[in-house]
């Protein structure tokens, strides 16, 4: 026949054997087993051989005529119509192509294509979730040797080991069988970047501690925003963090620095214990000096102006009667003067001798008289 003479069908790639390609690079083989049956072709050669064999077998003579080279052609013809049927499960969907380009869909169950070479069909699995682990093997839940994939750099310029593993399902199977060849391998790409791209935004400290939480959900929206761009197919279900850790080999150096930020958060600590301790002693002690400043100025203020009023009422006096003010002020001023002190008092006209005789009151009272003994007799007394 004459599409047997290039035995991978009409674009090179031919049907759905594995690993074949289909005319736009990608889309004909099958992914991951998700390819469906009856891509196979039929060999007609064959069928038409065995028939004219058994043909042979029954007729008589060993001989076939026109009508038996007829029976053989109508037998090869229903074959052929009927290699178009083909199941698609309950997890699958039904991709049909004519002559390697995209036709339509059809659901689960019996459905029927046209034989190939004129259509062919893929059936993936949209419904079951599939997995890629990014920075370690599932089987033995290691490091992938020889890989970097796990060493991340924070925006601090440190190293954080990051194992995750991402979850997705197929969410439109046309774009998933001829937009992009290698889906698997784009999704582990873009998983990869994303990551590297939300721990480069955040320290190292922030990614052990409390932005942990928050990192899945900022990458698998970058994921999925990447993804529908390029038209994947794809919905990424979940995003997990399976480990965060600082590399073995700066372990130590990590410690090193953790201590010294320790020490210098006591610090500032203690700092600011000491600042919160201080400062307001000093707010303190600077209200204190101002409020005795308000009061000693409050208080000159008053004296001052109860001064000036003195003097006023008195010059109002001394203008009614100058002589007696005047005296008056001489005697207050000489009283105030010689209070404390030592008086004697001398008078021209005193006895002839000038001092002036006068009871030491002040005397008298600070040494009182000694009790006598014997009765007393009053002056003057018989």
């Amino acid at each position: 026949m004459p599409w047997q003479n290039n035995s991978d069908g009409p674009w090179g790639g031919g049907g759905n054997k594995g690993g074949g390609r289909g005319p736009w690079g990608g889309g004909g083989g099958n992914r991951g087993g998700n390819g469906g049956g009856g891509n196979q072709p039929p060999n007609l050669e064959d069928l038409i051989r065995k028939g004219q064999e058994r043909m042979r077998q029954v007729m008589p003579g060993g001989s076939i005529g026109p009508r038996g080279i007829i029976i053989v052609v109508v037998v090869a013809l229903i074959a052929w119509l009927a290699s178009g049927i083909y199941m698609v499960n309950a997890d699958e969907q039904g991709i049909v192509k004519t002559f390697g380009a995209y036709s339509r869909q059809t659901g689960p169950g019996i459905n029927y294509r046209l034989p190939w070479p004129i259509e062919s069909v893929e059936t993936p699995k949209v419904t079951s979730q599939n997995q890629i682990n990014i920075g370690f093997e599932a089987e033995t839940g290691r490091d992938r040797t020889g890989q970097n994939e796990s060493l991340i750099l924070t925006g601090d310029e440190n190293l954080l080991h990051v194992e995750f593993t991402v979850q997705w399902v197929i969410s439109d199977a046309p774009a998933y069988l001829f937009n992009v060849e290698n889906v698997e391998g784009t999704i582990s790409a873009v998983a990869e970047s994303a990551m590297r791209e939300v721990i480069g935004r955040s320290n190292q400290q922030r990614i052990l501690t409390e932005d942990r939480p928050k990192i899945p959900v900022e990458v698998q929206q970058l994921m999925q925003s990447i993804l529908d761009a390029y038209g994947t197919g794809v919905t990424i279900v979940q995003l997990n963090l399976q480990d965060v850790r600082v590399p073995g080999a700066v372990i130590a150096a990590f410690r090193d620095v953790q201590a010294a930020k320790a020490d210098a958060e006591r610090a500032r600590n203690e700092a600011e214990t000491y600042r919160n301790k201080t400062v307001p002693s000093a707010y303190g002690r600077a209200a204190q000096i101002k409020q005795d400043a308000e009061a000693y100025k409050a208080q000159t203020e008053a004296e001052a102006q109860g001064e000036a009023q003195r003097f006023l009422s008195v010059y109002e006096q001394y203008k009614l009667a100058p002589d007696v003010t005047r005296e008056r002020i001489y005697l207050e001023t000489m009283e105030n003067v010689l209070r404390g002190t030592n008086k004697i008092i001398i008078d021209e006209g005193a006895n002839g001798s000038g001092v002036v005789p006068y009871l030491p009151l002040d005397s008298l009272r600070s040494n009182p008289a000694p009790e006598s003994s014997g009765p007393q007799t009053p002056a003057g007394g018989r």
